[in-house]
């Protein structure tokens, strides 16, 4: 159960639930949390954020631009309070900057402190360690930032910043917010205009929230086709309020419980619903899901939200086409789960970026079904699940190797399994929904401590 101040045990077992009821807002968005504060602190002057998630990838983030000497307070209302030191107003960190377990935190900080003259260390936990990050260093190499990391281009590394960068034309291999951020944090502090293309536009929070802080940003967020950013360094960011919005992320496990709990009525406030991040809603109704989007609106970062209501319902199998992934990478394992439940087949393709996320969750979700009892298979990248029409025999235990969105999927699943589900490494949860436990309990799951 629940322990407070949201600490959560290690071990966790999900047992079958009846019908799931209720409202609930979901944690605020990570990815715009992260960069409202990093964001804010390359401004001019005081940034006021509310809602911020308070989880421990975020905290993270806070502390990292504390040791940058940044000014970062929370009130009395809650309302955290940032003072911008400028473009290059960094100063040299005492300590290394430890990025915990944020992929996020890490790449999209490196590209920020390029542009300072400064030297940097950047490491993490053993899981963030072991995940690529040359993928940032190509580009910010390309600017003239030196960077020296391992043999195999991964944390520890350290960069050398300067204030001499060089605008680029970088085309990115593959669609990566977090590569796309960190080019143009770097391309602030350039002479002249910088050009970021990937193949199909990812999330866009921070081309969104740069055009809010004043940057000479030009941007379309084409769907489906090429997308190019165009930014001009050397114009100075002004402080500015966000509010932070649910998360669509976060969100999706309630709804896909909502989906195949029998009997099941949820409603979701205040979500963002950003085209960028709402694949996994196109997917899910693909298979017949009963999803209501109400309450359309903007919050004051500019990003759109909504409410969301969710039924149980019959779900069908999908293929689901790769490029569908860079507006829903995150998405996948707990879209497994549904996939599972739901009957007919499952295909959902272009996965390999999935092999190098918290952990390599292609393998998890295969061998995580398996273990449940579900018929899974692979071919190249993509992977094939036959749904079990709702007979999931469950009865295992899963190690989520520290991944929060494996265990938060296989607690999930629990809740239509014959025989409970126990899951190992919840403590990852806390990186990106504390609540989690609390929240899916108050609906009707059961979800107790396993130790």
């Amino acid at each position: 159960m629940m322990i407070h101040n949201n600490k959560i045990s290690d071990n966790l077992i999900s047992f079958t639930s009846k019908k799931l009821s209720g409202k609930i807002y979901p944690p605020a968005d990570k990815s715009i949390s992260h960069r409202s504060l990093l964001i804010s602190s390359l401004a001019v002057g005081k940034s006021r954020i509310e809602n911020l998630l308070e989880s421990e990838d975020v905290m993270h983030m806070v502390q990292a631009l504390k040791l940058l000497g940044v000014r970062i307070d929370k009130n009395k209302k809650g309302i955290w309070e940032v003072f911008g030191v400028g473009l290059d107003g960094f100063t040299e960190p005492e300590y290394l900057i430890n990025c915990g377990n944020s992929g996020t935190l890490a790449r999209t900080l490196i590209g920020a402190v390029t542009g300072n003259s400064i030297v940097v260390t950047f490491t993490g936990d053993k899981s963030l360690n072991e995940r690529p990050m040359e993928r940032v260093i190509i580009p910010l190499e390309k600017m003239g930032a030196q960077i020296v990391s391992t043999a195999n281009n991964r944390l520890p590394l350290t960069v050398k910043g300067t204030t001499n960068l060089l605008p680029i034309k970088y085309e990115n291999p593959i669609s990566s917010a977090q590569v796309k951020t960190s080019v143009l944090l770097a391309a602030l502090n350039v002479r002249g205009v910088t050009e970021f293309v990937e193949p199909y536009t990812s999330r866009d929070h921070t081309e969104i929230m740069l055009k809010k802080f004043g940057a000479k940003i030009r941007f379309k967020s084409s769907k489906n086709k090429k997308n190019v950013v165009f930014i001009e360094g050397g114009v100075n960011l002004k402080g500015n309020d966000i509010y932070v919005p649910s998360d669509l992320s976060s969100a999706s496990f309630a709804i896909i419980a909502a989906s195949i709990v029998p009997g099941s009525y949820l409603k979701l406030n205040n979500v963002c619903i950003n085209y960028f991040r709402t694949g996994i809603l196109d997917a899910l109704k693909k298979m017949g899901a009963d999803i209501s989007i109400t309450n359309r609106n903007k919050c004051t970062s500019e990003e759109p939200i909504a409410d969301i209501e969710v039924k149980y319902s019959k779900l069908k199998g999908l293929d689901l086409k790769s490029y569908c992934s860079s507006r829903m990478i995150d998405e996948y394992p707990i879209l497994s789960i549904a996939a599972s439940v739901a009957s007919g087949k499952t295909i959902l393709r272009g996965l390999r970026e999935l092999k190098v996320k918290e952990s390599n969750r292609f393998d998890a979700i295969i061998n995580g079904l398996r273990s449940c009892g579900v018929k899974v298979n692979y071919k190249g990248e993509d992977i094939i699940i036959n749904g079990a029409s709702g007979k999931i025999k469950g009865g295992t235990t899963i190690n989520s190797n520290f991944d929060h969105r494996i265990a938060m999927s296989f607690l999930v699943l629990g809740g239509v399994s014959k025989n409970p589900i126990s899951v190992k490494g919840c403590k990852s949860i806390l990186t990106s929904y504390p609540n989690f436990l609390c929240q899916m309990n108050s609906i009707g799951m059961d979800i107790r401590s396993n130790d």
